[in-house]
C-alpha cells in the first residue's frame, strides 16, 4: 500500500513571542496491495449537513478513490477490483446502511455512492459496527476502514469504544474529516483511527480538497512499502529549530538553525507501520500574527510516493509595540561626480514632541506621630471653555515620624509626565502654546489603634 497517510501537527494554537512549540510530523505505511490482498470499506457520512456541495465532492472523492484502486490492482482500468482485494460502502447517519457489500464490480461500487442522499444526524458507533459486521473474520485479506465525516457524533452511543474494538480485530482505521456546519471534533478522530493517529488521520480544509485527500490515499495504498525516505523540513524565518527527539523509524538531524532532514529507511514493508518525528522550534520574529510554520517540506523514496503534509500556522501573540515618533521623511539629493561638495536646503524641522513635567510640592499639616499618611494627588488639564480631562493620579505613602508632637510634613517633587501630543494642548510637536491644569490632593492616616471585634491587628494587639 506504500505510504497510505500522512500528517503534520502542532502542540498549540497560539503563542508568545520568543515562545516554544512542539512539531510532530507523522506517516504510516503498509505492504502492495497487489501482493496483500485487502478488503475496504468506505464508510462515508451522509448526515444533513452533507446536503449540497459537501455531497457531491464527498461522491467525487470516493469514486476517484475507487478508481485507482480498479487501476492498481490488476494494472488495468478493467472495471474490475483484482489481485483479491474488495471495497464496499456503508453511509450513516441516525442509523448506518449497507450501500453495497464488499464487491468487485467498479460500477456496482460507483452506483451505490451515486445513490447517497443527506438527511439526519450522525451516528458514527453505528457506522463502525455495520463496517465490522461485513468483514468475513475467516478471510486472510486485510482489513481496512475509511471512515469520512462532517462533523461531530450527535446519535448513538459513544464511538470510541467500538472502533477501539475494531482495531484489536486487526482493522486499520483512516479517518478523513471536512469541517461541516455542525463543526468537526479532530480530537475524536485521533482516537478513532489506528496509531500513530497523527499518520492516519487528515482533514481537509475545505470541500475543494476533499477529492484530492481521497486520490491521495488511493494512490498511496496501492504502492508497495516505502523505501528509502527522505524528508527535508524547513521552518519559516520566524522560527528556529531548537531540538529533536529521536524518531520512531530512522534518524533525524538538524542541518542549519531553521532545518532538518529524517530518513527511515524503510517502512510498511512488512506489515502496516507508523513513524513519528518530534521536534521543537522556538518563535524569533519581530511581528505578531498568523505565523506559517513550515517555509517547506518535501518527500522523497525509491517508490515515489505521493505524500503531502499540511501546512499548519500558529497565532504568535506579542506584547503592544508602541512607535510614538514616525520616522522623518528624507530628502532625496545627488551629488554629481567631480564634486567634492554640495549645498542643500532641508527646508524646516520641527522639534520633537518634548513634552512637559510638571512637579508639585504639598505640605500635609498637623501629621501626628507614629503615624502614616496617604497622600494622593489627582491632576487634570482644562480646555478652552473651562472643561477638566485626567491626566493622572499619584498615591504615596508618607512615612510616620517619631517627633514629639503632631507636626506638618511636606512631600516633595511629586512629578507628572505630560505628552505634548494630547489633543487639548494644540501643538504635536513642541511646546508651542501654554497650559491650564487643576491639581487635587487628599491625604489621611493608614495607621490606627481602633481594631474591629473579632479581629486581631498584625502586631498583635
Amino acid at each position: 500500500m506504500g505510504i497510505t497517510s500522512s500528517n503534520k501537527q502542532v502542540s498549540a494554537a497560539s503563542l508568545d513571542c520568543d515562545g516554544t512549540l512542539k512539531v510532530t510530523l507523522a506517516l504510516a505505511a503498509a505492504p502492495d496491495i497487489t501482493e496483500n490482498p485487502t478488503d475496504i470499506l468506505l464508510v462515508l457520512d451522509r448526515s444533513g449537513s452533507m446536503a449540497g456541495s459537501p455531497m457531491a465532492a464527498m461522491k467525487a472523492g470516493a469514486k476517484a478513490f475507487i478508481d485507482i484502486l480498479d487501476q492498481a490492482t490488476d494494472s488495468a482500468a478493467d472495471g474490475q477490483i483484482g489481485g483479491g482485494s474488495r471495497i464496499g460502502v456503508v453511509s450513516f447517519a441516525d442509523t448506518a446502511t449497507t450501500d453495497i457489500a464488499l464487491v468487485t464490480s467498479v460500477s456496482a461500487l460507483k452506483s451505490a455512492v451515486d445513490g447517497l442522499t443527506a438527511g439526519g444526524d450522525t451516528n458514527h458507533a453505528d457506522a463502525f459496527s455495520r463496517a465490522m459486521s461485513l468483514f468475513d473474520p475467516l478471510s486472510a485479506n486485510a482489513k481496512v476502514i475509511v471512515l469520512f465525516t462532517d462533523g461531530r457524533t450527535t446519535a448513538g452511543p459513544p464511538p470510541a469504544p467500538v472502533a477501539a474494538a475494531a482495531r484489536a480485530a486487526g482493522c486499520v482505521i483512516y479517518c478523513i474529516g471536512l469541517t461541516g456546519s455542525d463543526g468537526l471534533d479532530l480530537g475524536a478522530l485521533n482516537d478513532w483511527a489506528t496509531d500513530p493517529n497523527a499518520a492516519h488521520v487528515a482533514v481537509a480544509p475545505d470541500e475543494g480538497e476533499l477529492e484530492e485527500l481521497f486520490r491521495d490515499l488511493a494512490v498511496n495504498i496501492a504502492q508497495p512499502g516505502a523505501t528509502g525516505i527522505v524528508i527535508d523540513e524547513m521552518v519559516s524565518s520566524d522560527f528556529i529549530i531548537t531540538s529533536v527527539t529521536p524518531p520512531t523509524r530512522g534518524t533525524a538531524m538538524t542541518v542549519a538553525a531553521g532545518t532538518l532532514q529524517w530518513k527511515i529507511p524503510e517502512l510498511g514493508v512488512s506489515g502496516n507501520e507508523g513513524a513519528v518525528l518530534e521536534f521543537y522550534i522556538r518563535h524569533v520574529g519581530q511581528t505578531c500574527g498568523e505565523k506559517q510554520v513550515n517555509a517547506s517540506i518535501t518527500y522523497r523514496d525509491n517508490e515515489g510516493n505521493r505524500v503531502r503534509f499540511p501546512s499548519p500556522t500558529v497565532q504568535v501573540e506579542c506584547g503592544v509595540v508602541v512607535t510614538p515618533e514616525q520616522c522623518p521623511t528624507p530628502v532625496e539629493m545627488t551629488m554629481d561626480s567631480c564634486r567634492d561638495c554640495m549645498e542643500v536646503d532641508m527646508g524646516e524641522v520641527w522639534m520633537e514632541s518634548q513634552g512637559r513635567i510638571l512637579q508639585l510640592d504639598v505640605t500635609v499639616k498637623n501629621v501626628c506621630p507614629g503615624k502614616r499618611v496617604a497622600l494622593a494627588v489627582i491632576l487634570t488639564e482644562l480646555d478652552s471653555a473651562g472643561g477638566e480631562h485626567p491626566r493622572g493620579m499619584k498615591a504615596i505613602t508618607i512615612p510616620a515620624h517619631s517627633g514629639s508632637g503632631c507636626r506638618d510634613v511636606l512631600a516633595r517633587c511629586v512629578k507628572f509626565v505630560l505628552p505634548e501630543d494630547l489633543a487639548l494642548s494644540g501643538c504635536s510637536r513642541s511646546q508651542c502654546g501654554a497650559r491650564r491644569f487643576k491639581a487635587r490632593c487628599i491625604a489621611h492616616p493608614i495607621d490606627t489603634e481602633y481594631c474591629c471585634c473579632g479581629l486581631t491587628s498584625a502586631d498583635g494587639n
